[in-house]
């Protein structure tokens, strides 16, 4: 018998972890990213404000923010080993489109035909292109060391991305609650790998709001109760996403048009005017919606809806909550196709949206019905 000798192990030398970071941002280039950086994972400081945020109840019907606790600023438990986080950005402005696309978005709030709809939401799902994109990234650096302890997350775990993202210079928190940069504005997604590495952490950003208050004054239901402090139970964003119920009457007409999200504070964000284009065509605008036609949104089936958003992070909502978002925005674009401002009036469409509107009626769950009675209500014939 032959005695094989088994292959001696391969024994790697230590990493360099500050050549291998700049490794990290290369390869995070290639796969997308416009910006990496390394944070620190002690997020201490930032538990009481996330406990009195809570408390307060301002997140609404999203239980699952209060269901880990603190562990949401303890990234080390939630995996066990964490030394920093690998935070990342992703632009998401679709690459075509008008050069001040800020004053037409702003523009099209007031076309009381069309819908509008978040410009995050009108390309593909982001969660799975930067989780597949981290991952792609994890498997880099894996290749390159070799096995390390990490985990990928984007908006999937109880993680607070955005402190982790400050505390690392990926930008600093805007009045508004959201990650902003001076190179890169706020349009983009985040996403994190929890890593066992210690790489040397970048330090954070200064904050670069000043005394501008845009974003807060423009809220069209006032959910920036004050710098920093959002009641996500007033945000356009959680009523038509996140919220299952009912949308209170309170806010019904403050939604004017939109009826998936809100970009309105990051419309009037000055910062934003350095926002990045996507590079990656997942983003690109689908199904139309850069301005879709309302009632032609409302007449879908739901197996149209399923069959058009599939891949959209749209679907989730399903298509009750669907329905019910576009009532509301068919109510006050009825009100205001009917109503006595000439530059308005539109006979024609107040029609084609009672007629819609109304031919729903018989088959609506009653949350719909509700919310279609509403909107009939806004200017009755």
């Amino acid at each position: 018998m032959i005695d094989v000798a088994a292959p001696a192990p391969i024994h790697r030398p230590p990493p360099d972890h500050a050549s291998l970071v700049r490794s990290i941002r290369a390869w995070g280039a290639e796969l997308g990213f416009d910006a990496i950086r390394i944070a620190d994972v002690d997020l201490r400081h930032a538990e009481a404000g996330l406990l009195a945020w809570l408390q307060a109840g301002y997140h609404g019907d999203m239980d699952y923010m209060a269901n880990h606790g603190t562990r949401r600023a303890r990234p080390a438990e939630l995996v066990p080993g964490t030394v920093r986080a690998i935070v990342a950005r992703m632009p998401y402005l679709p690459a075509e489109g008008p050069g001040d696309w800020r004053r037409h978005e702003l523009a099209r709030l007031g076309d009381p035909g069309t819908a509008v709809i978040s410009l995050y939401a009108r390309g593909r799902d982001y969660h799975k292109v930067l989780r597949n994109r981290l991952q792609q990234l994890a498997a880099r650096i894996e290749a390159a060391i070799g096995a390390f302890g990490y985990r990928v997350f984007t908006d999937s775990a109880p993680v607070m991305e955005v402190a982790l993202a400050s505390q690392g210079g990926l930008g600093w928190r805007g009045k508004h609650t959201l990650l902003l940069d001076r190179d890169g504005g706020s349009m983009f997604f985040l996403g994190e790998i929890l890593v066992d590495i210690p790489l040397p952490a970048d330090p954070a950003e200064a904050p670069h709001c000043g005394s501008c208050r845009r974003c807060i004054d423009i809220c069209p239901t006032g959910a920036i109760l004050e710098p920093y402090r959002l009641d996500a139970r007033r945000c356009i964003s959680y009523l038509t996403i996140e919220h299952k119920g009912a949308i209170p009457e309170e806010f019904r007409a403050p939604m004017g048009n939109r009826v998936y999200g809100c970009d309105d504070c990051q419309l009037a964000c000055p910062w934003n005017k350095f926002a990045h284009r996507a590079t990656l065509p997942d983003f690109d605008v689908r199904n139309g919606f850069g301005a879709p036609d309302m009632v032609d949104l409302f007449q879908w089936t739901e197996a149209e809806f399923n069959q058009r958003l599939e891949g959209s992070p749209i679907r989730r909502i399903g298509h009750e909550r669907w329905l019910r978002n576009l009532a509301v925005g068919l109510g006050n674009s009825l009100r205001v196709a009917a109503g006595a401002d000439p530059a308005h009036h539109d006979p024609a469409l107040a029609a084609r949206i009672r007629a819609a509107l109304r031919a729903r009626l018989d088959t609506a769950t009653p949350l719909v019905r509700e919310h279609i009675d509403w909107a009939l209500a806004q200017s009755p014939d």
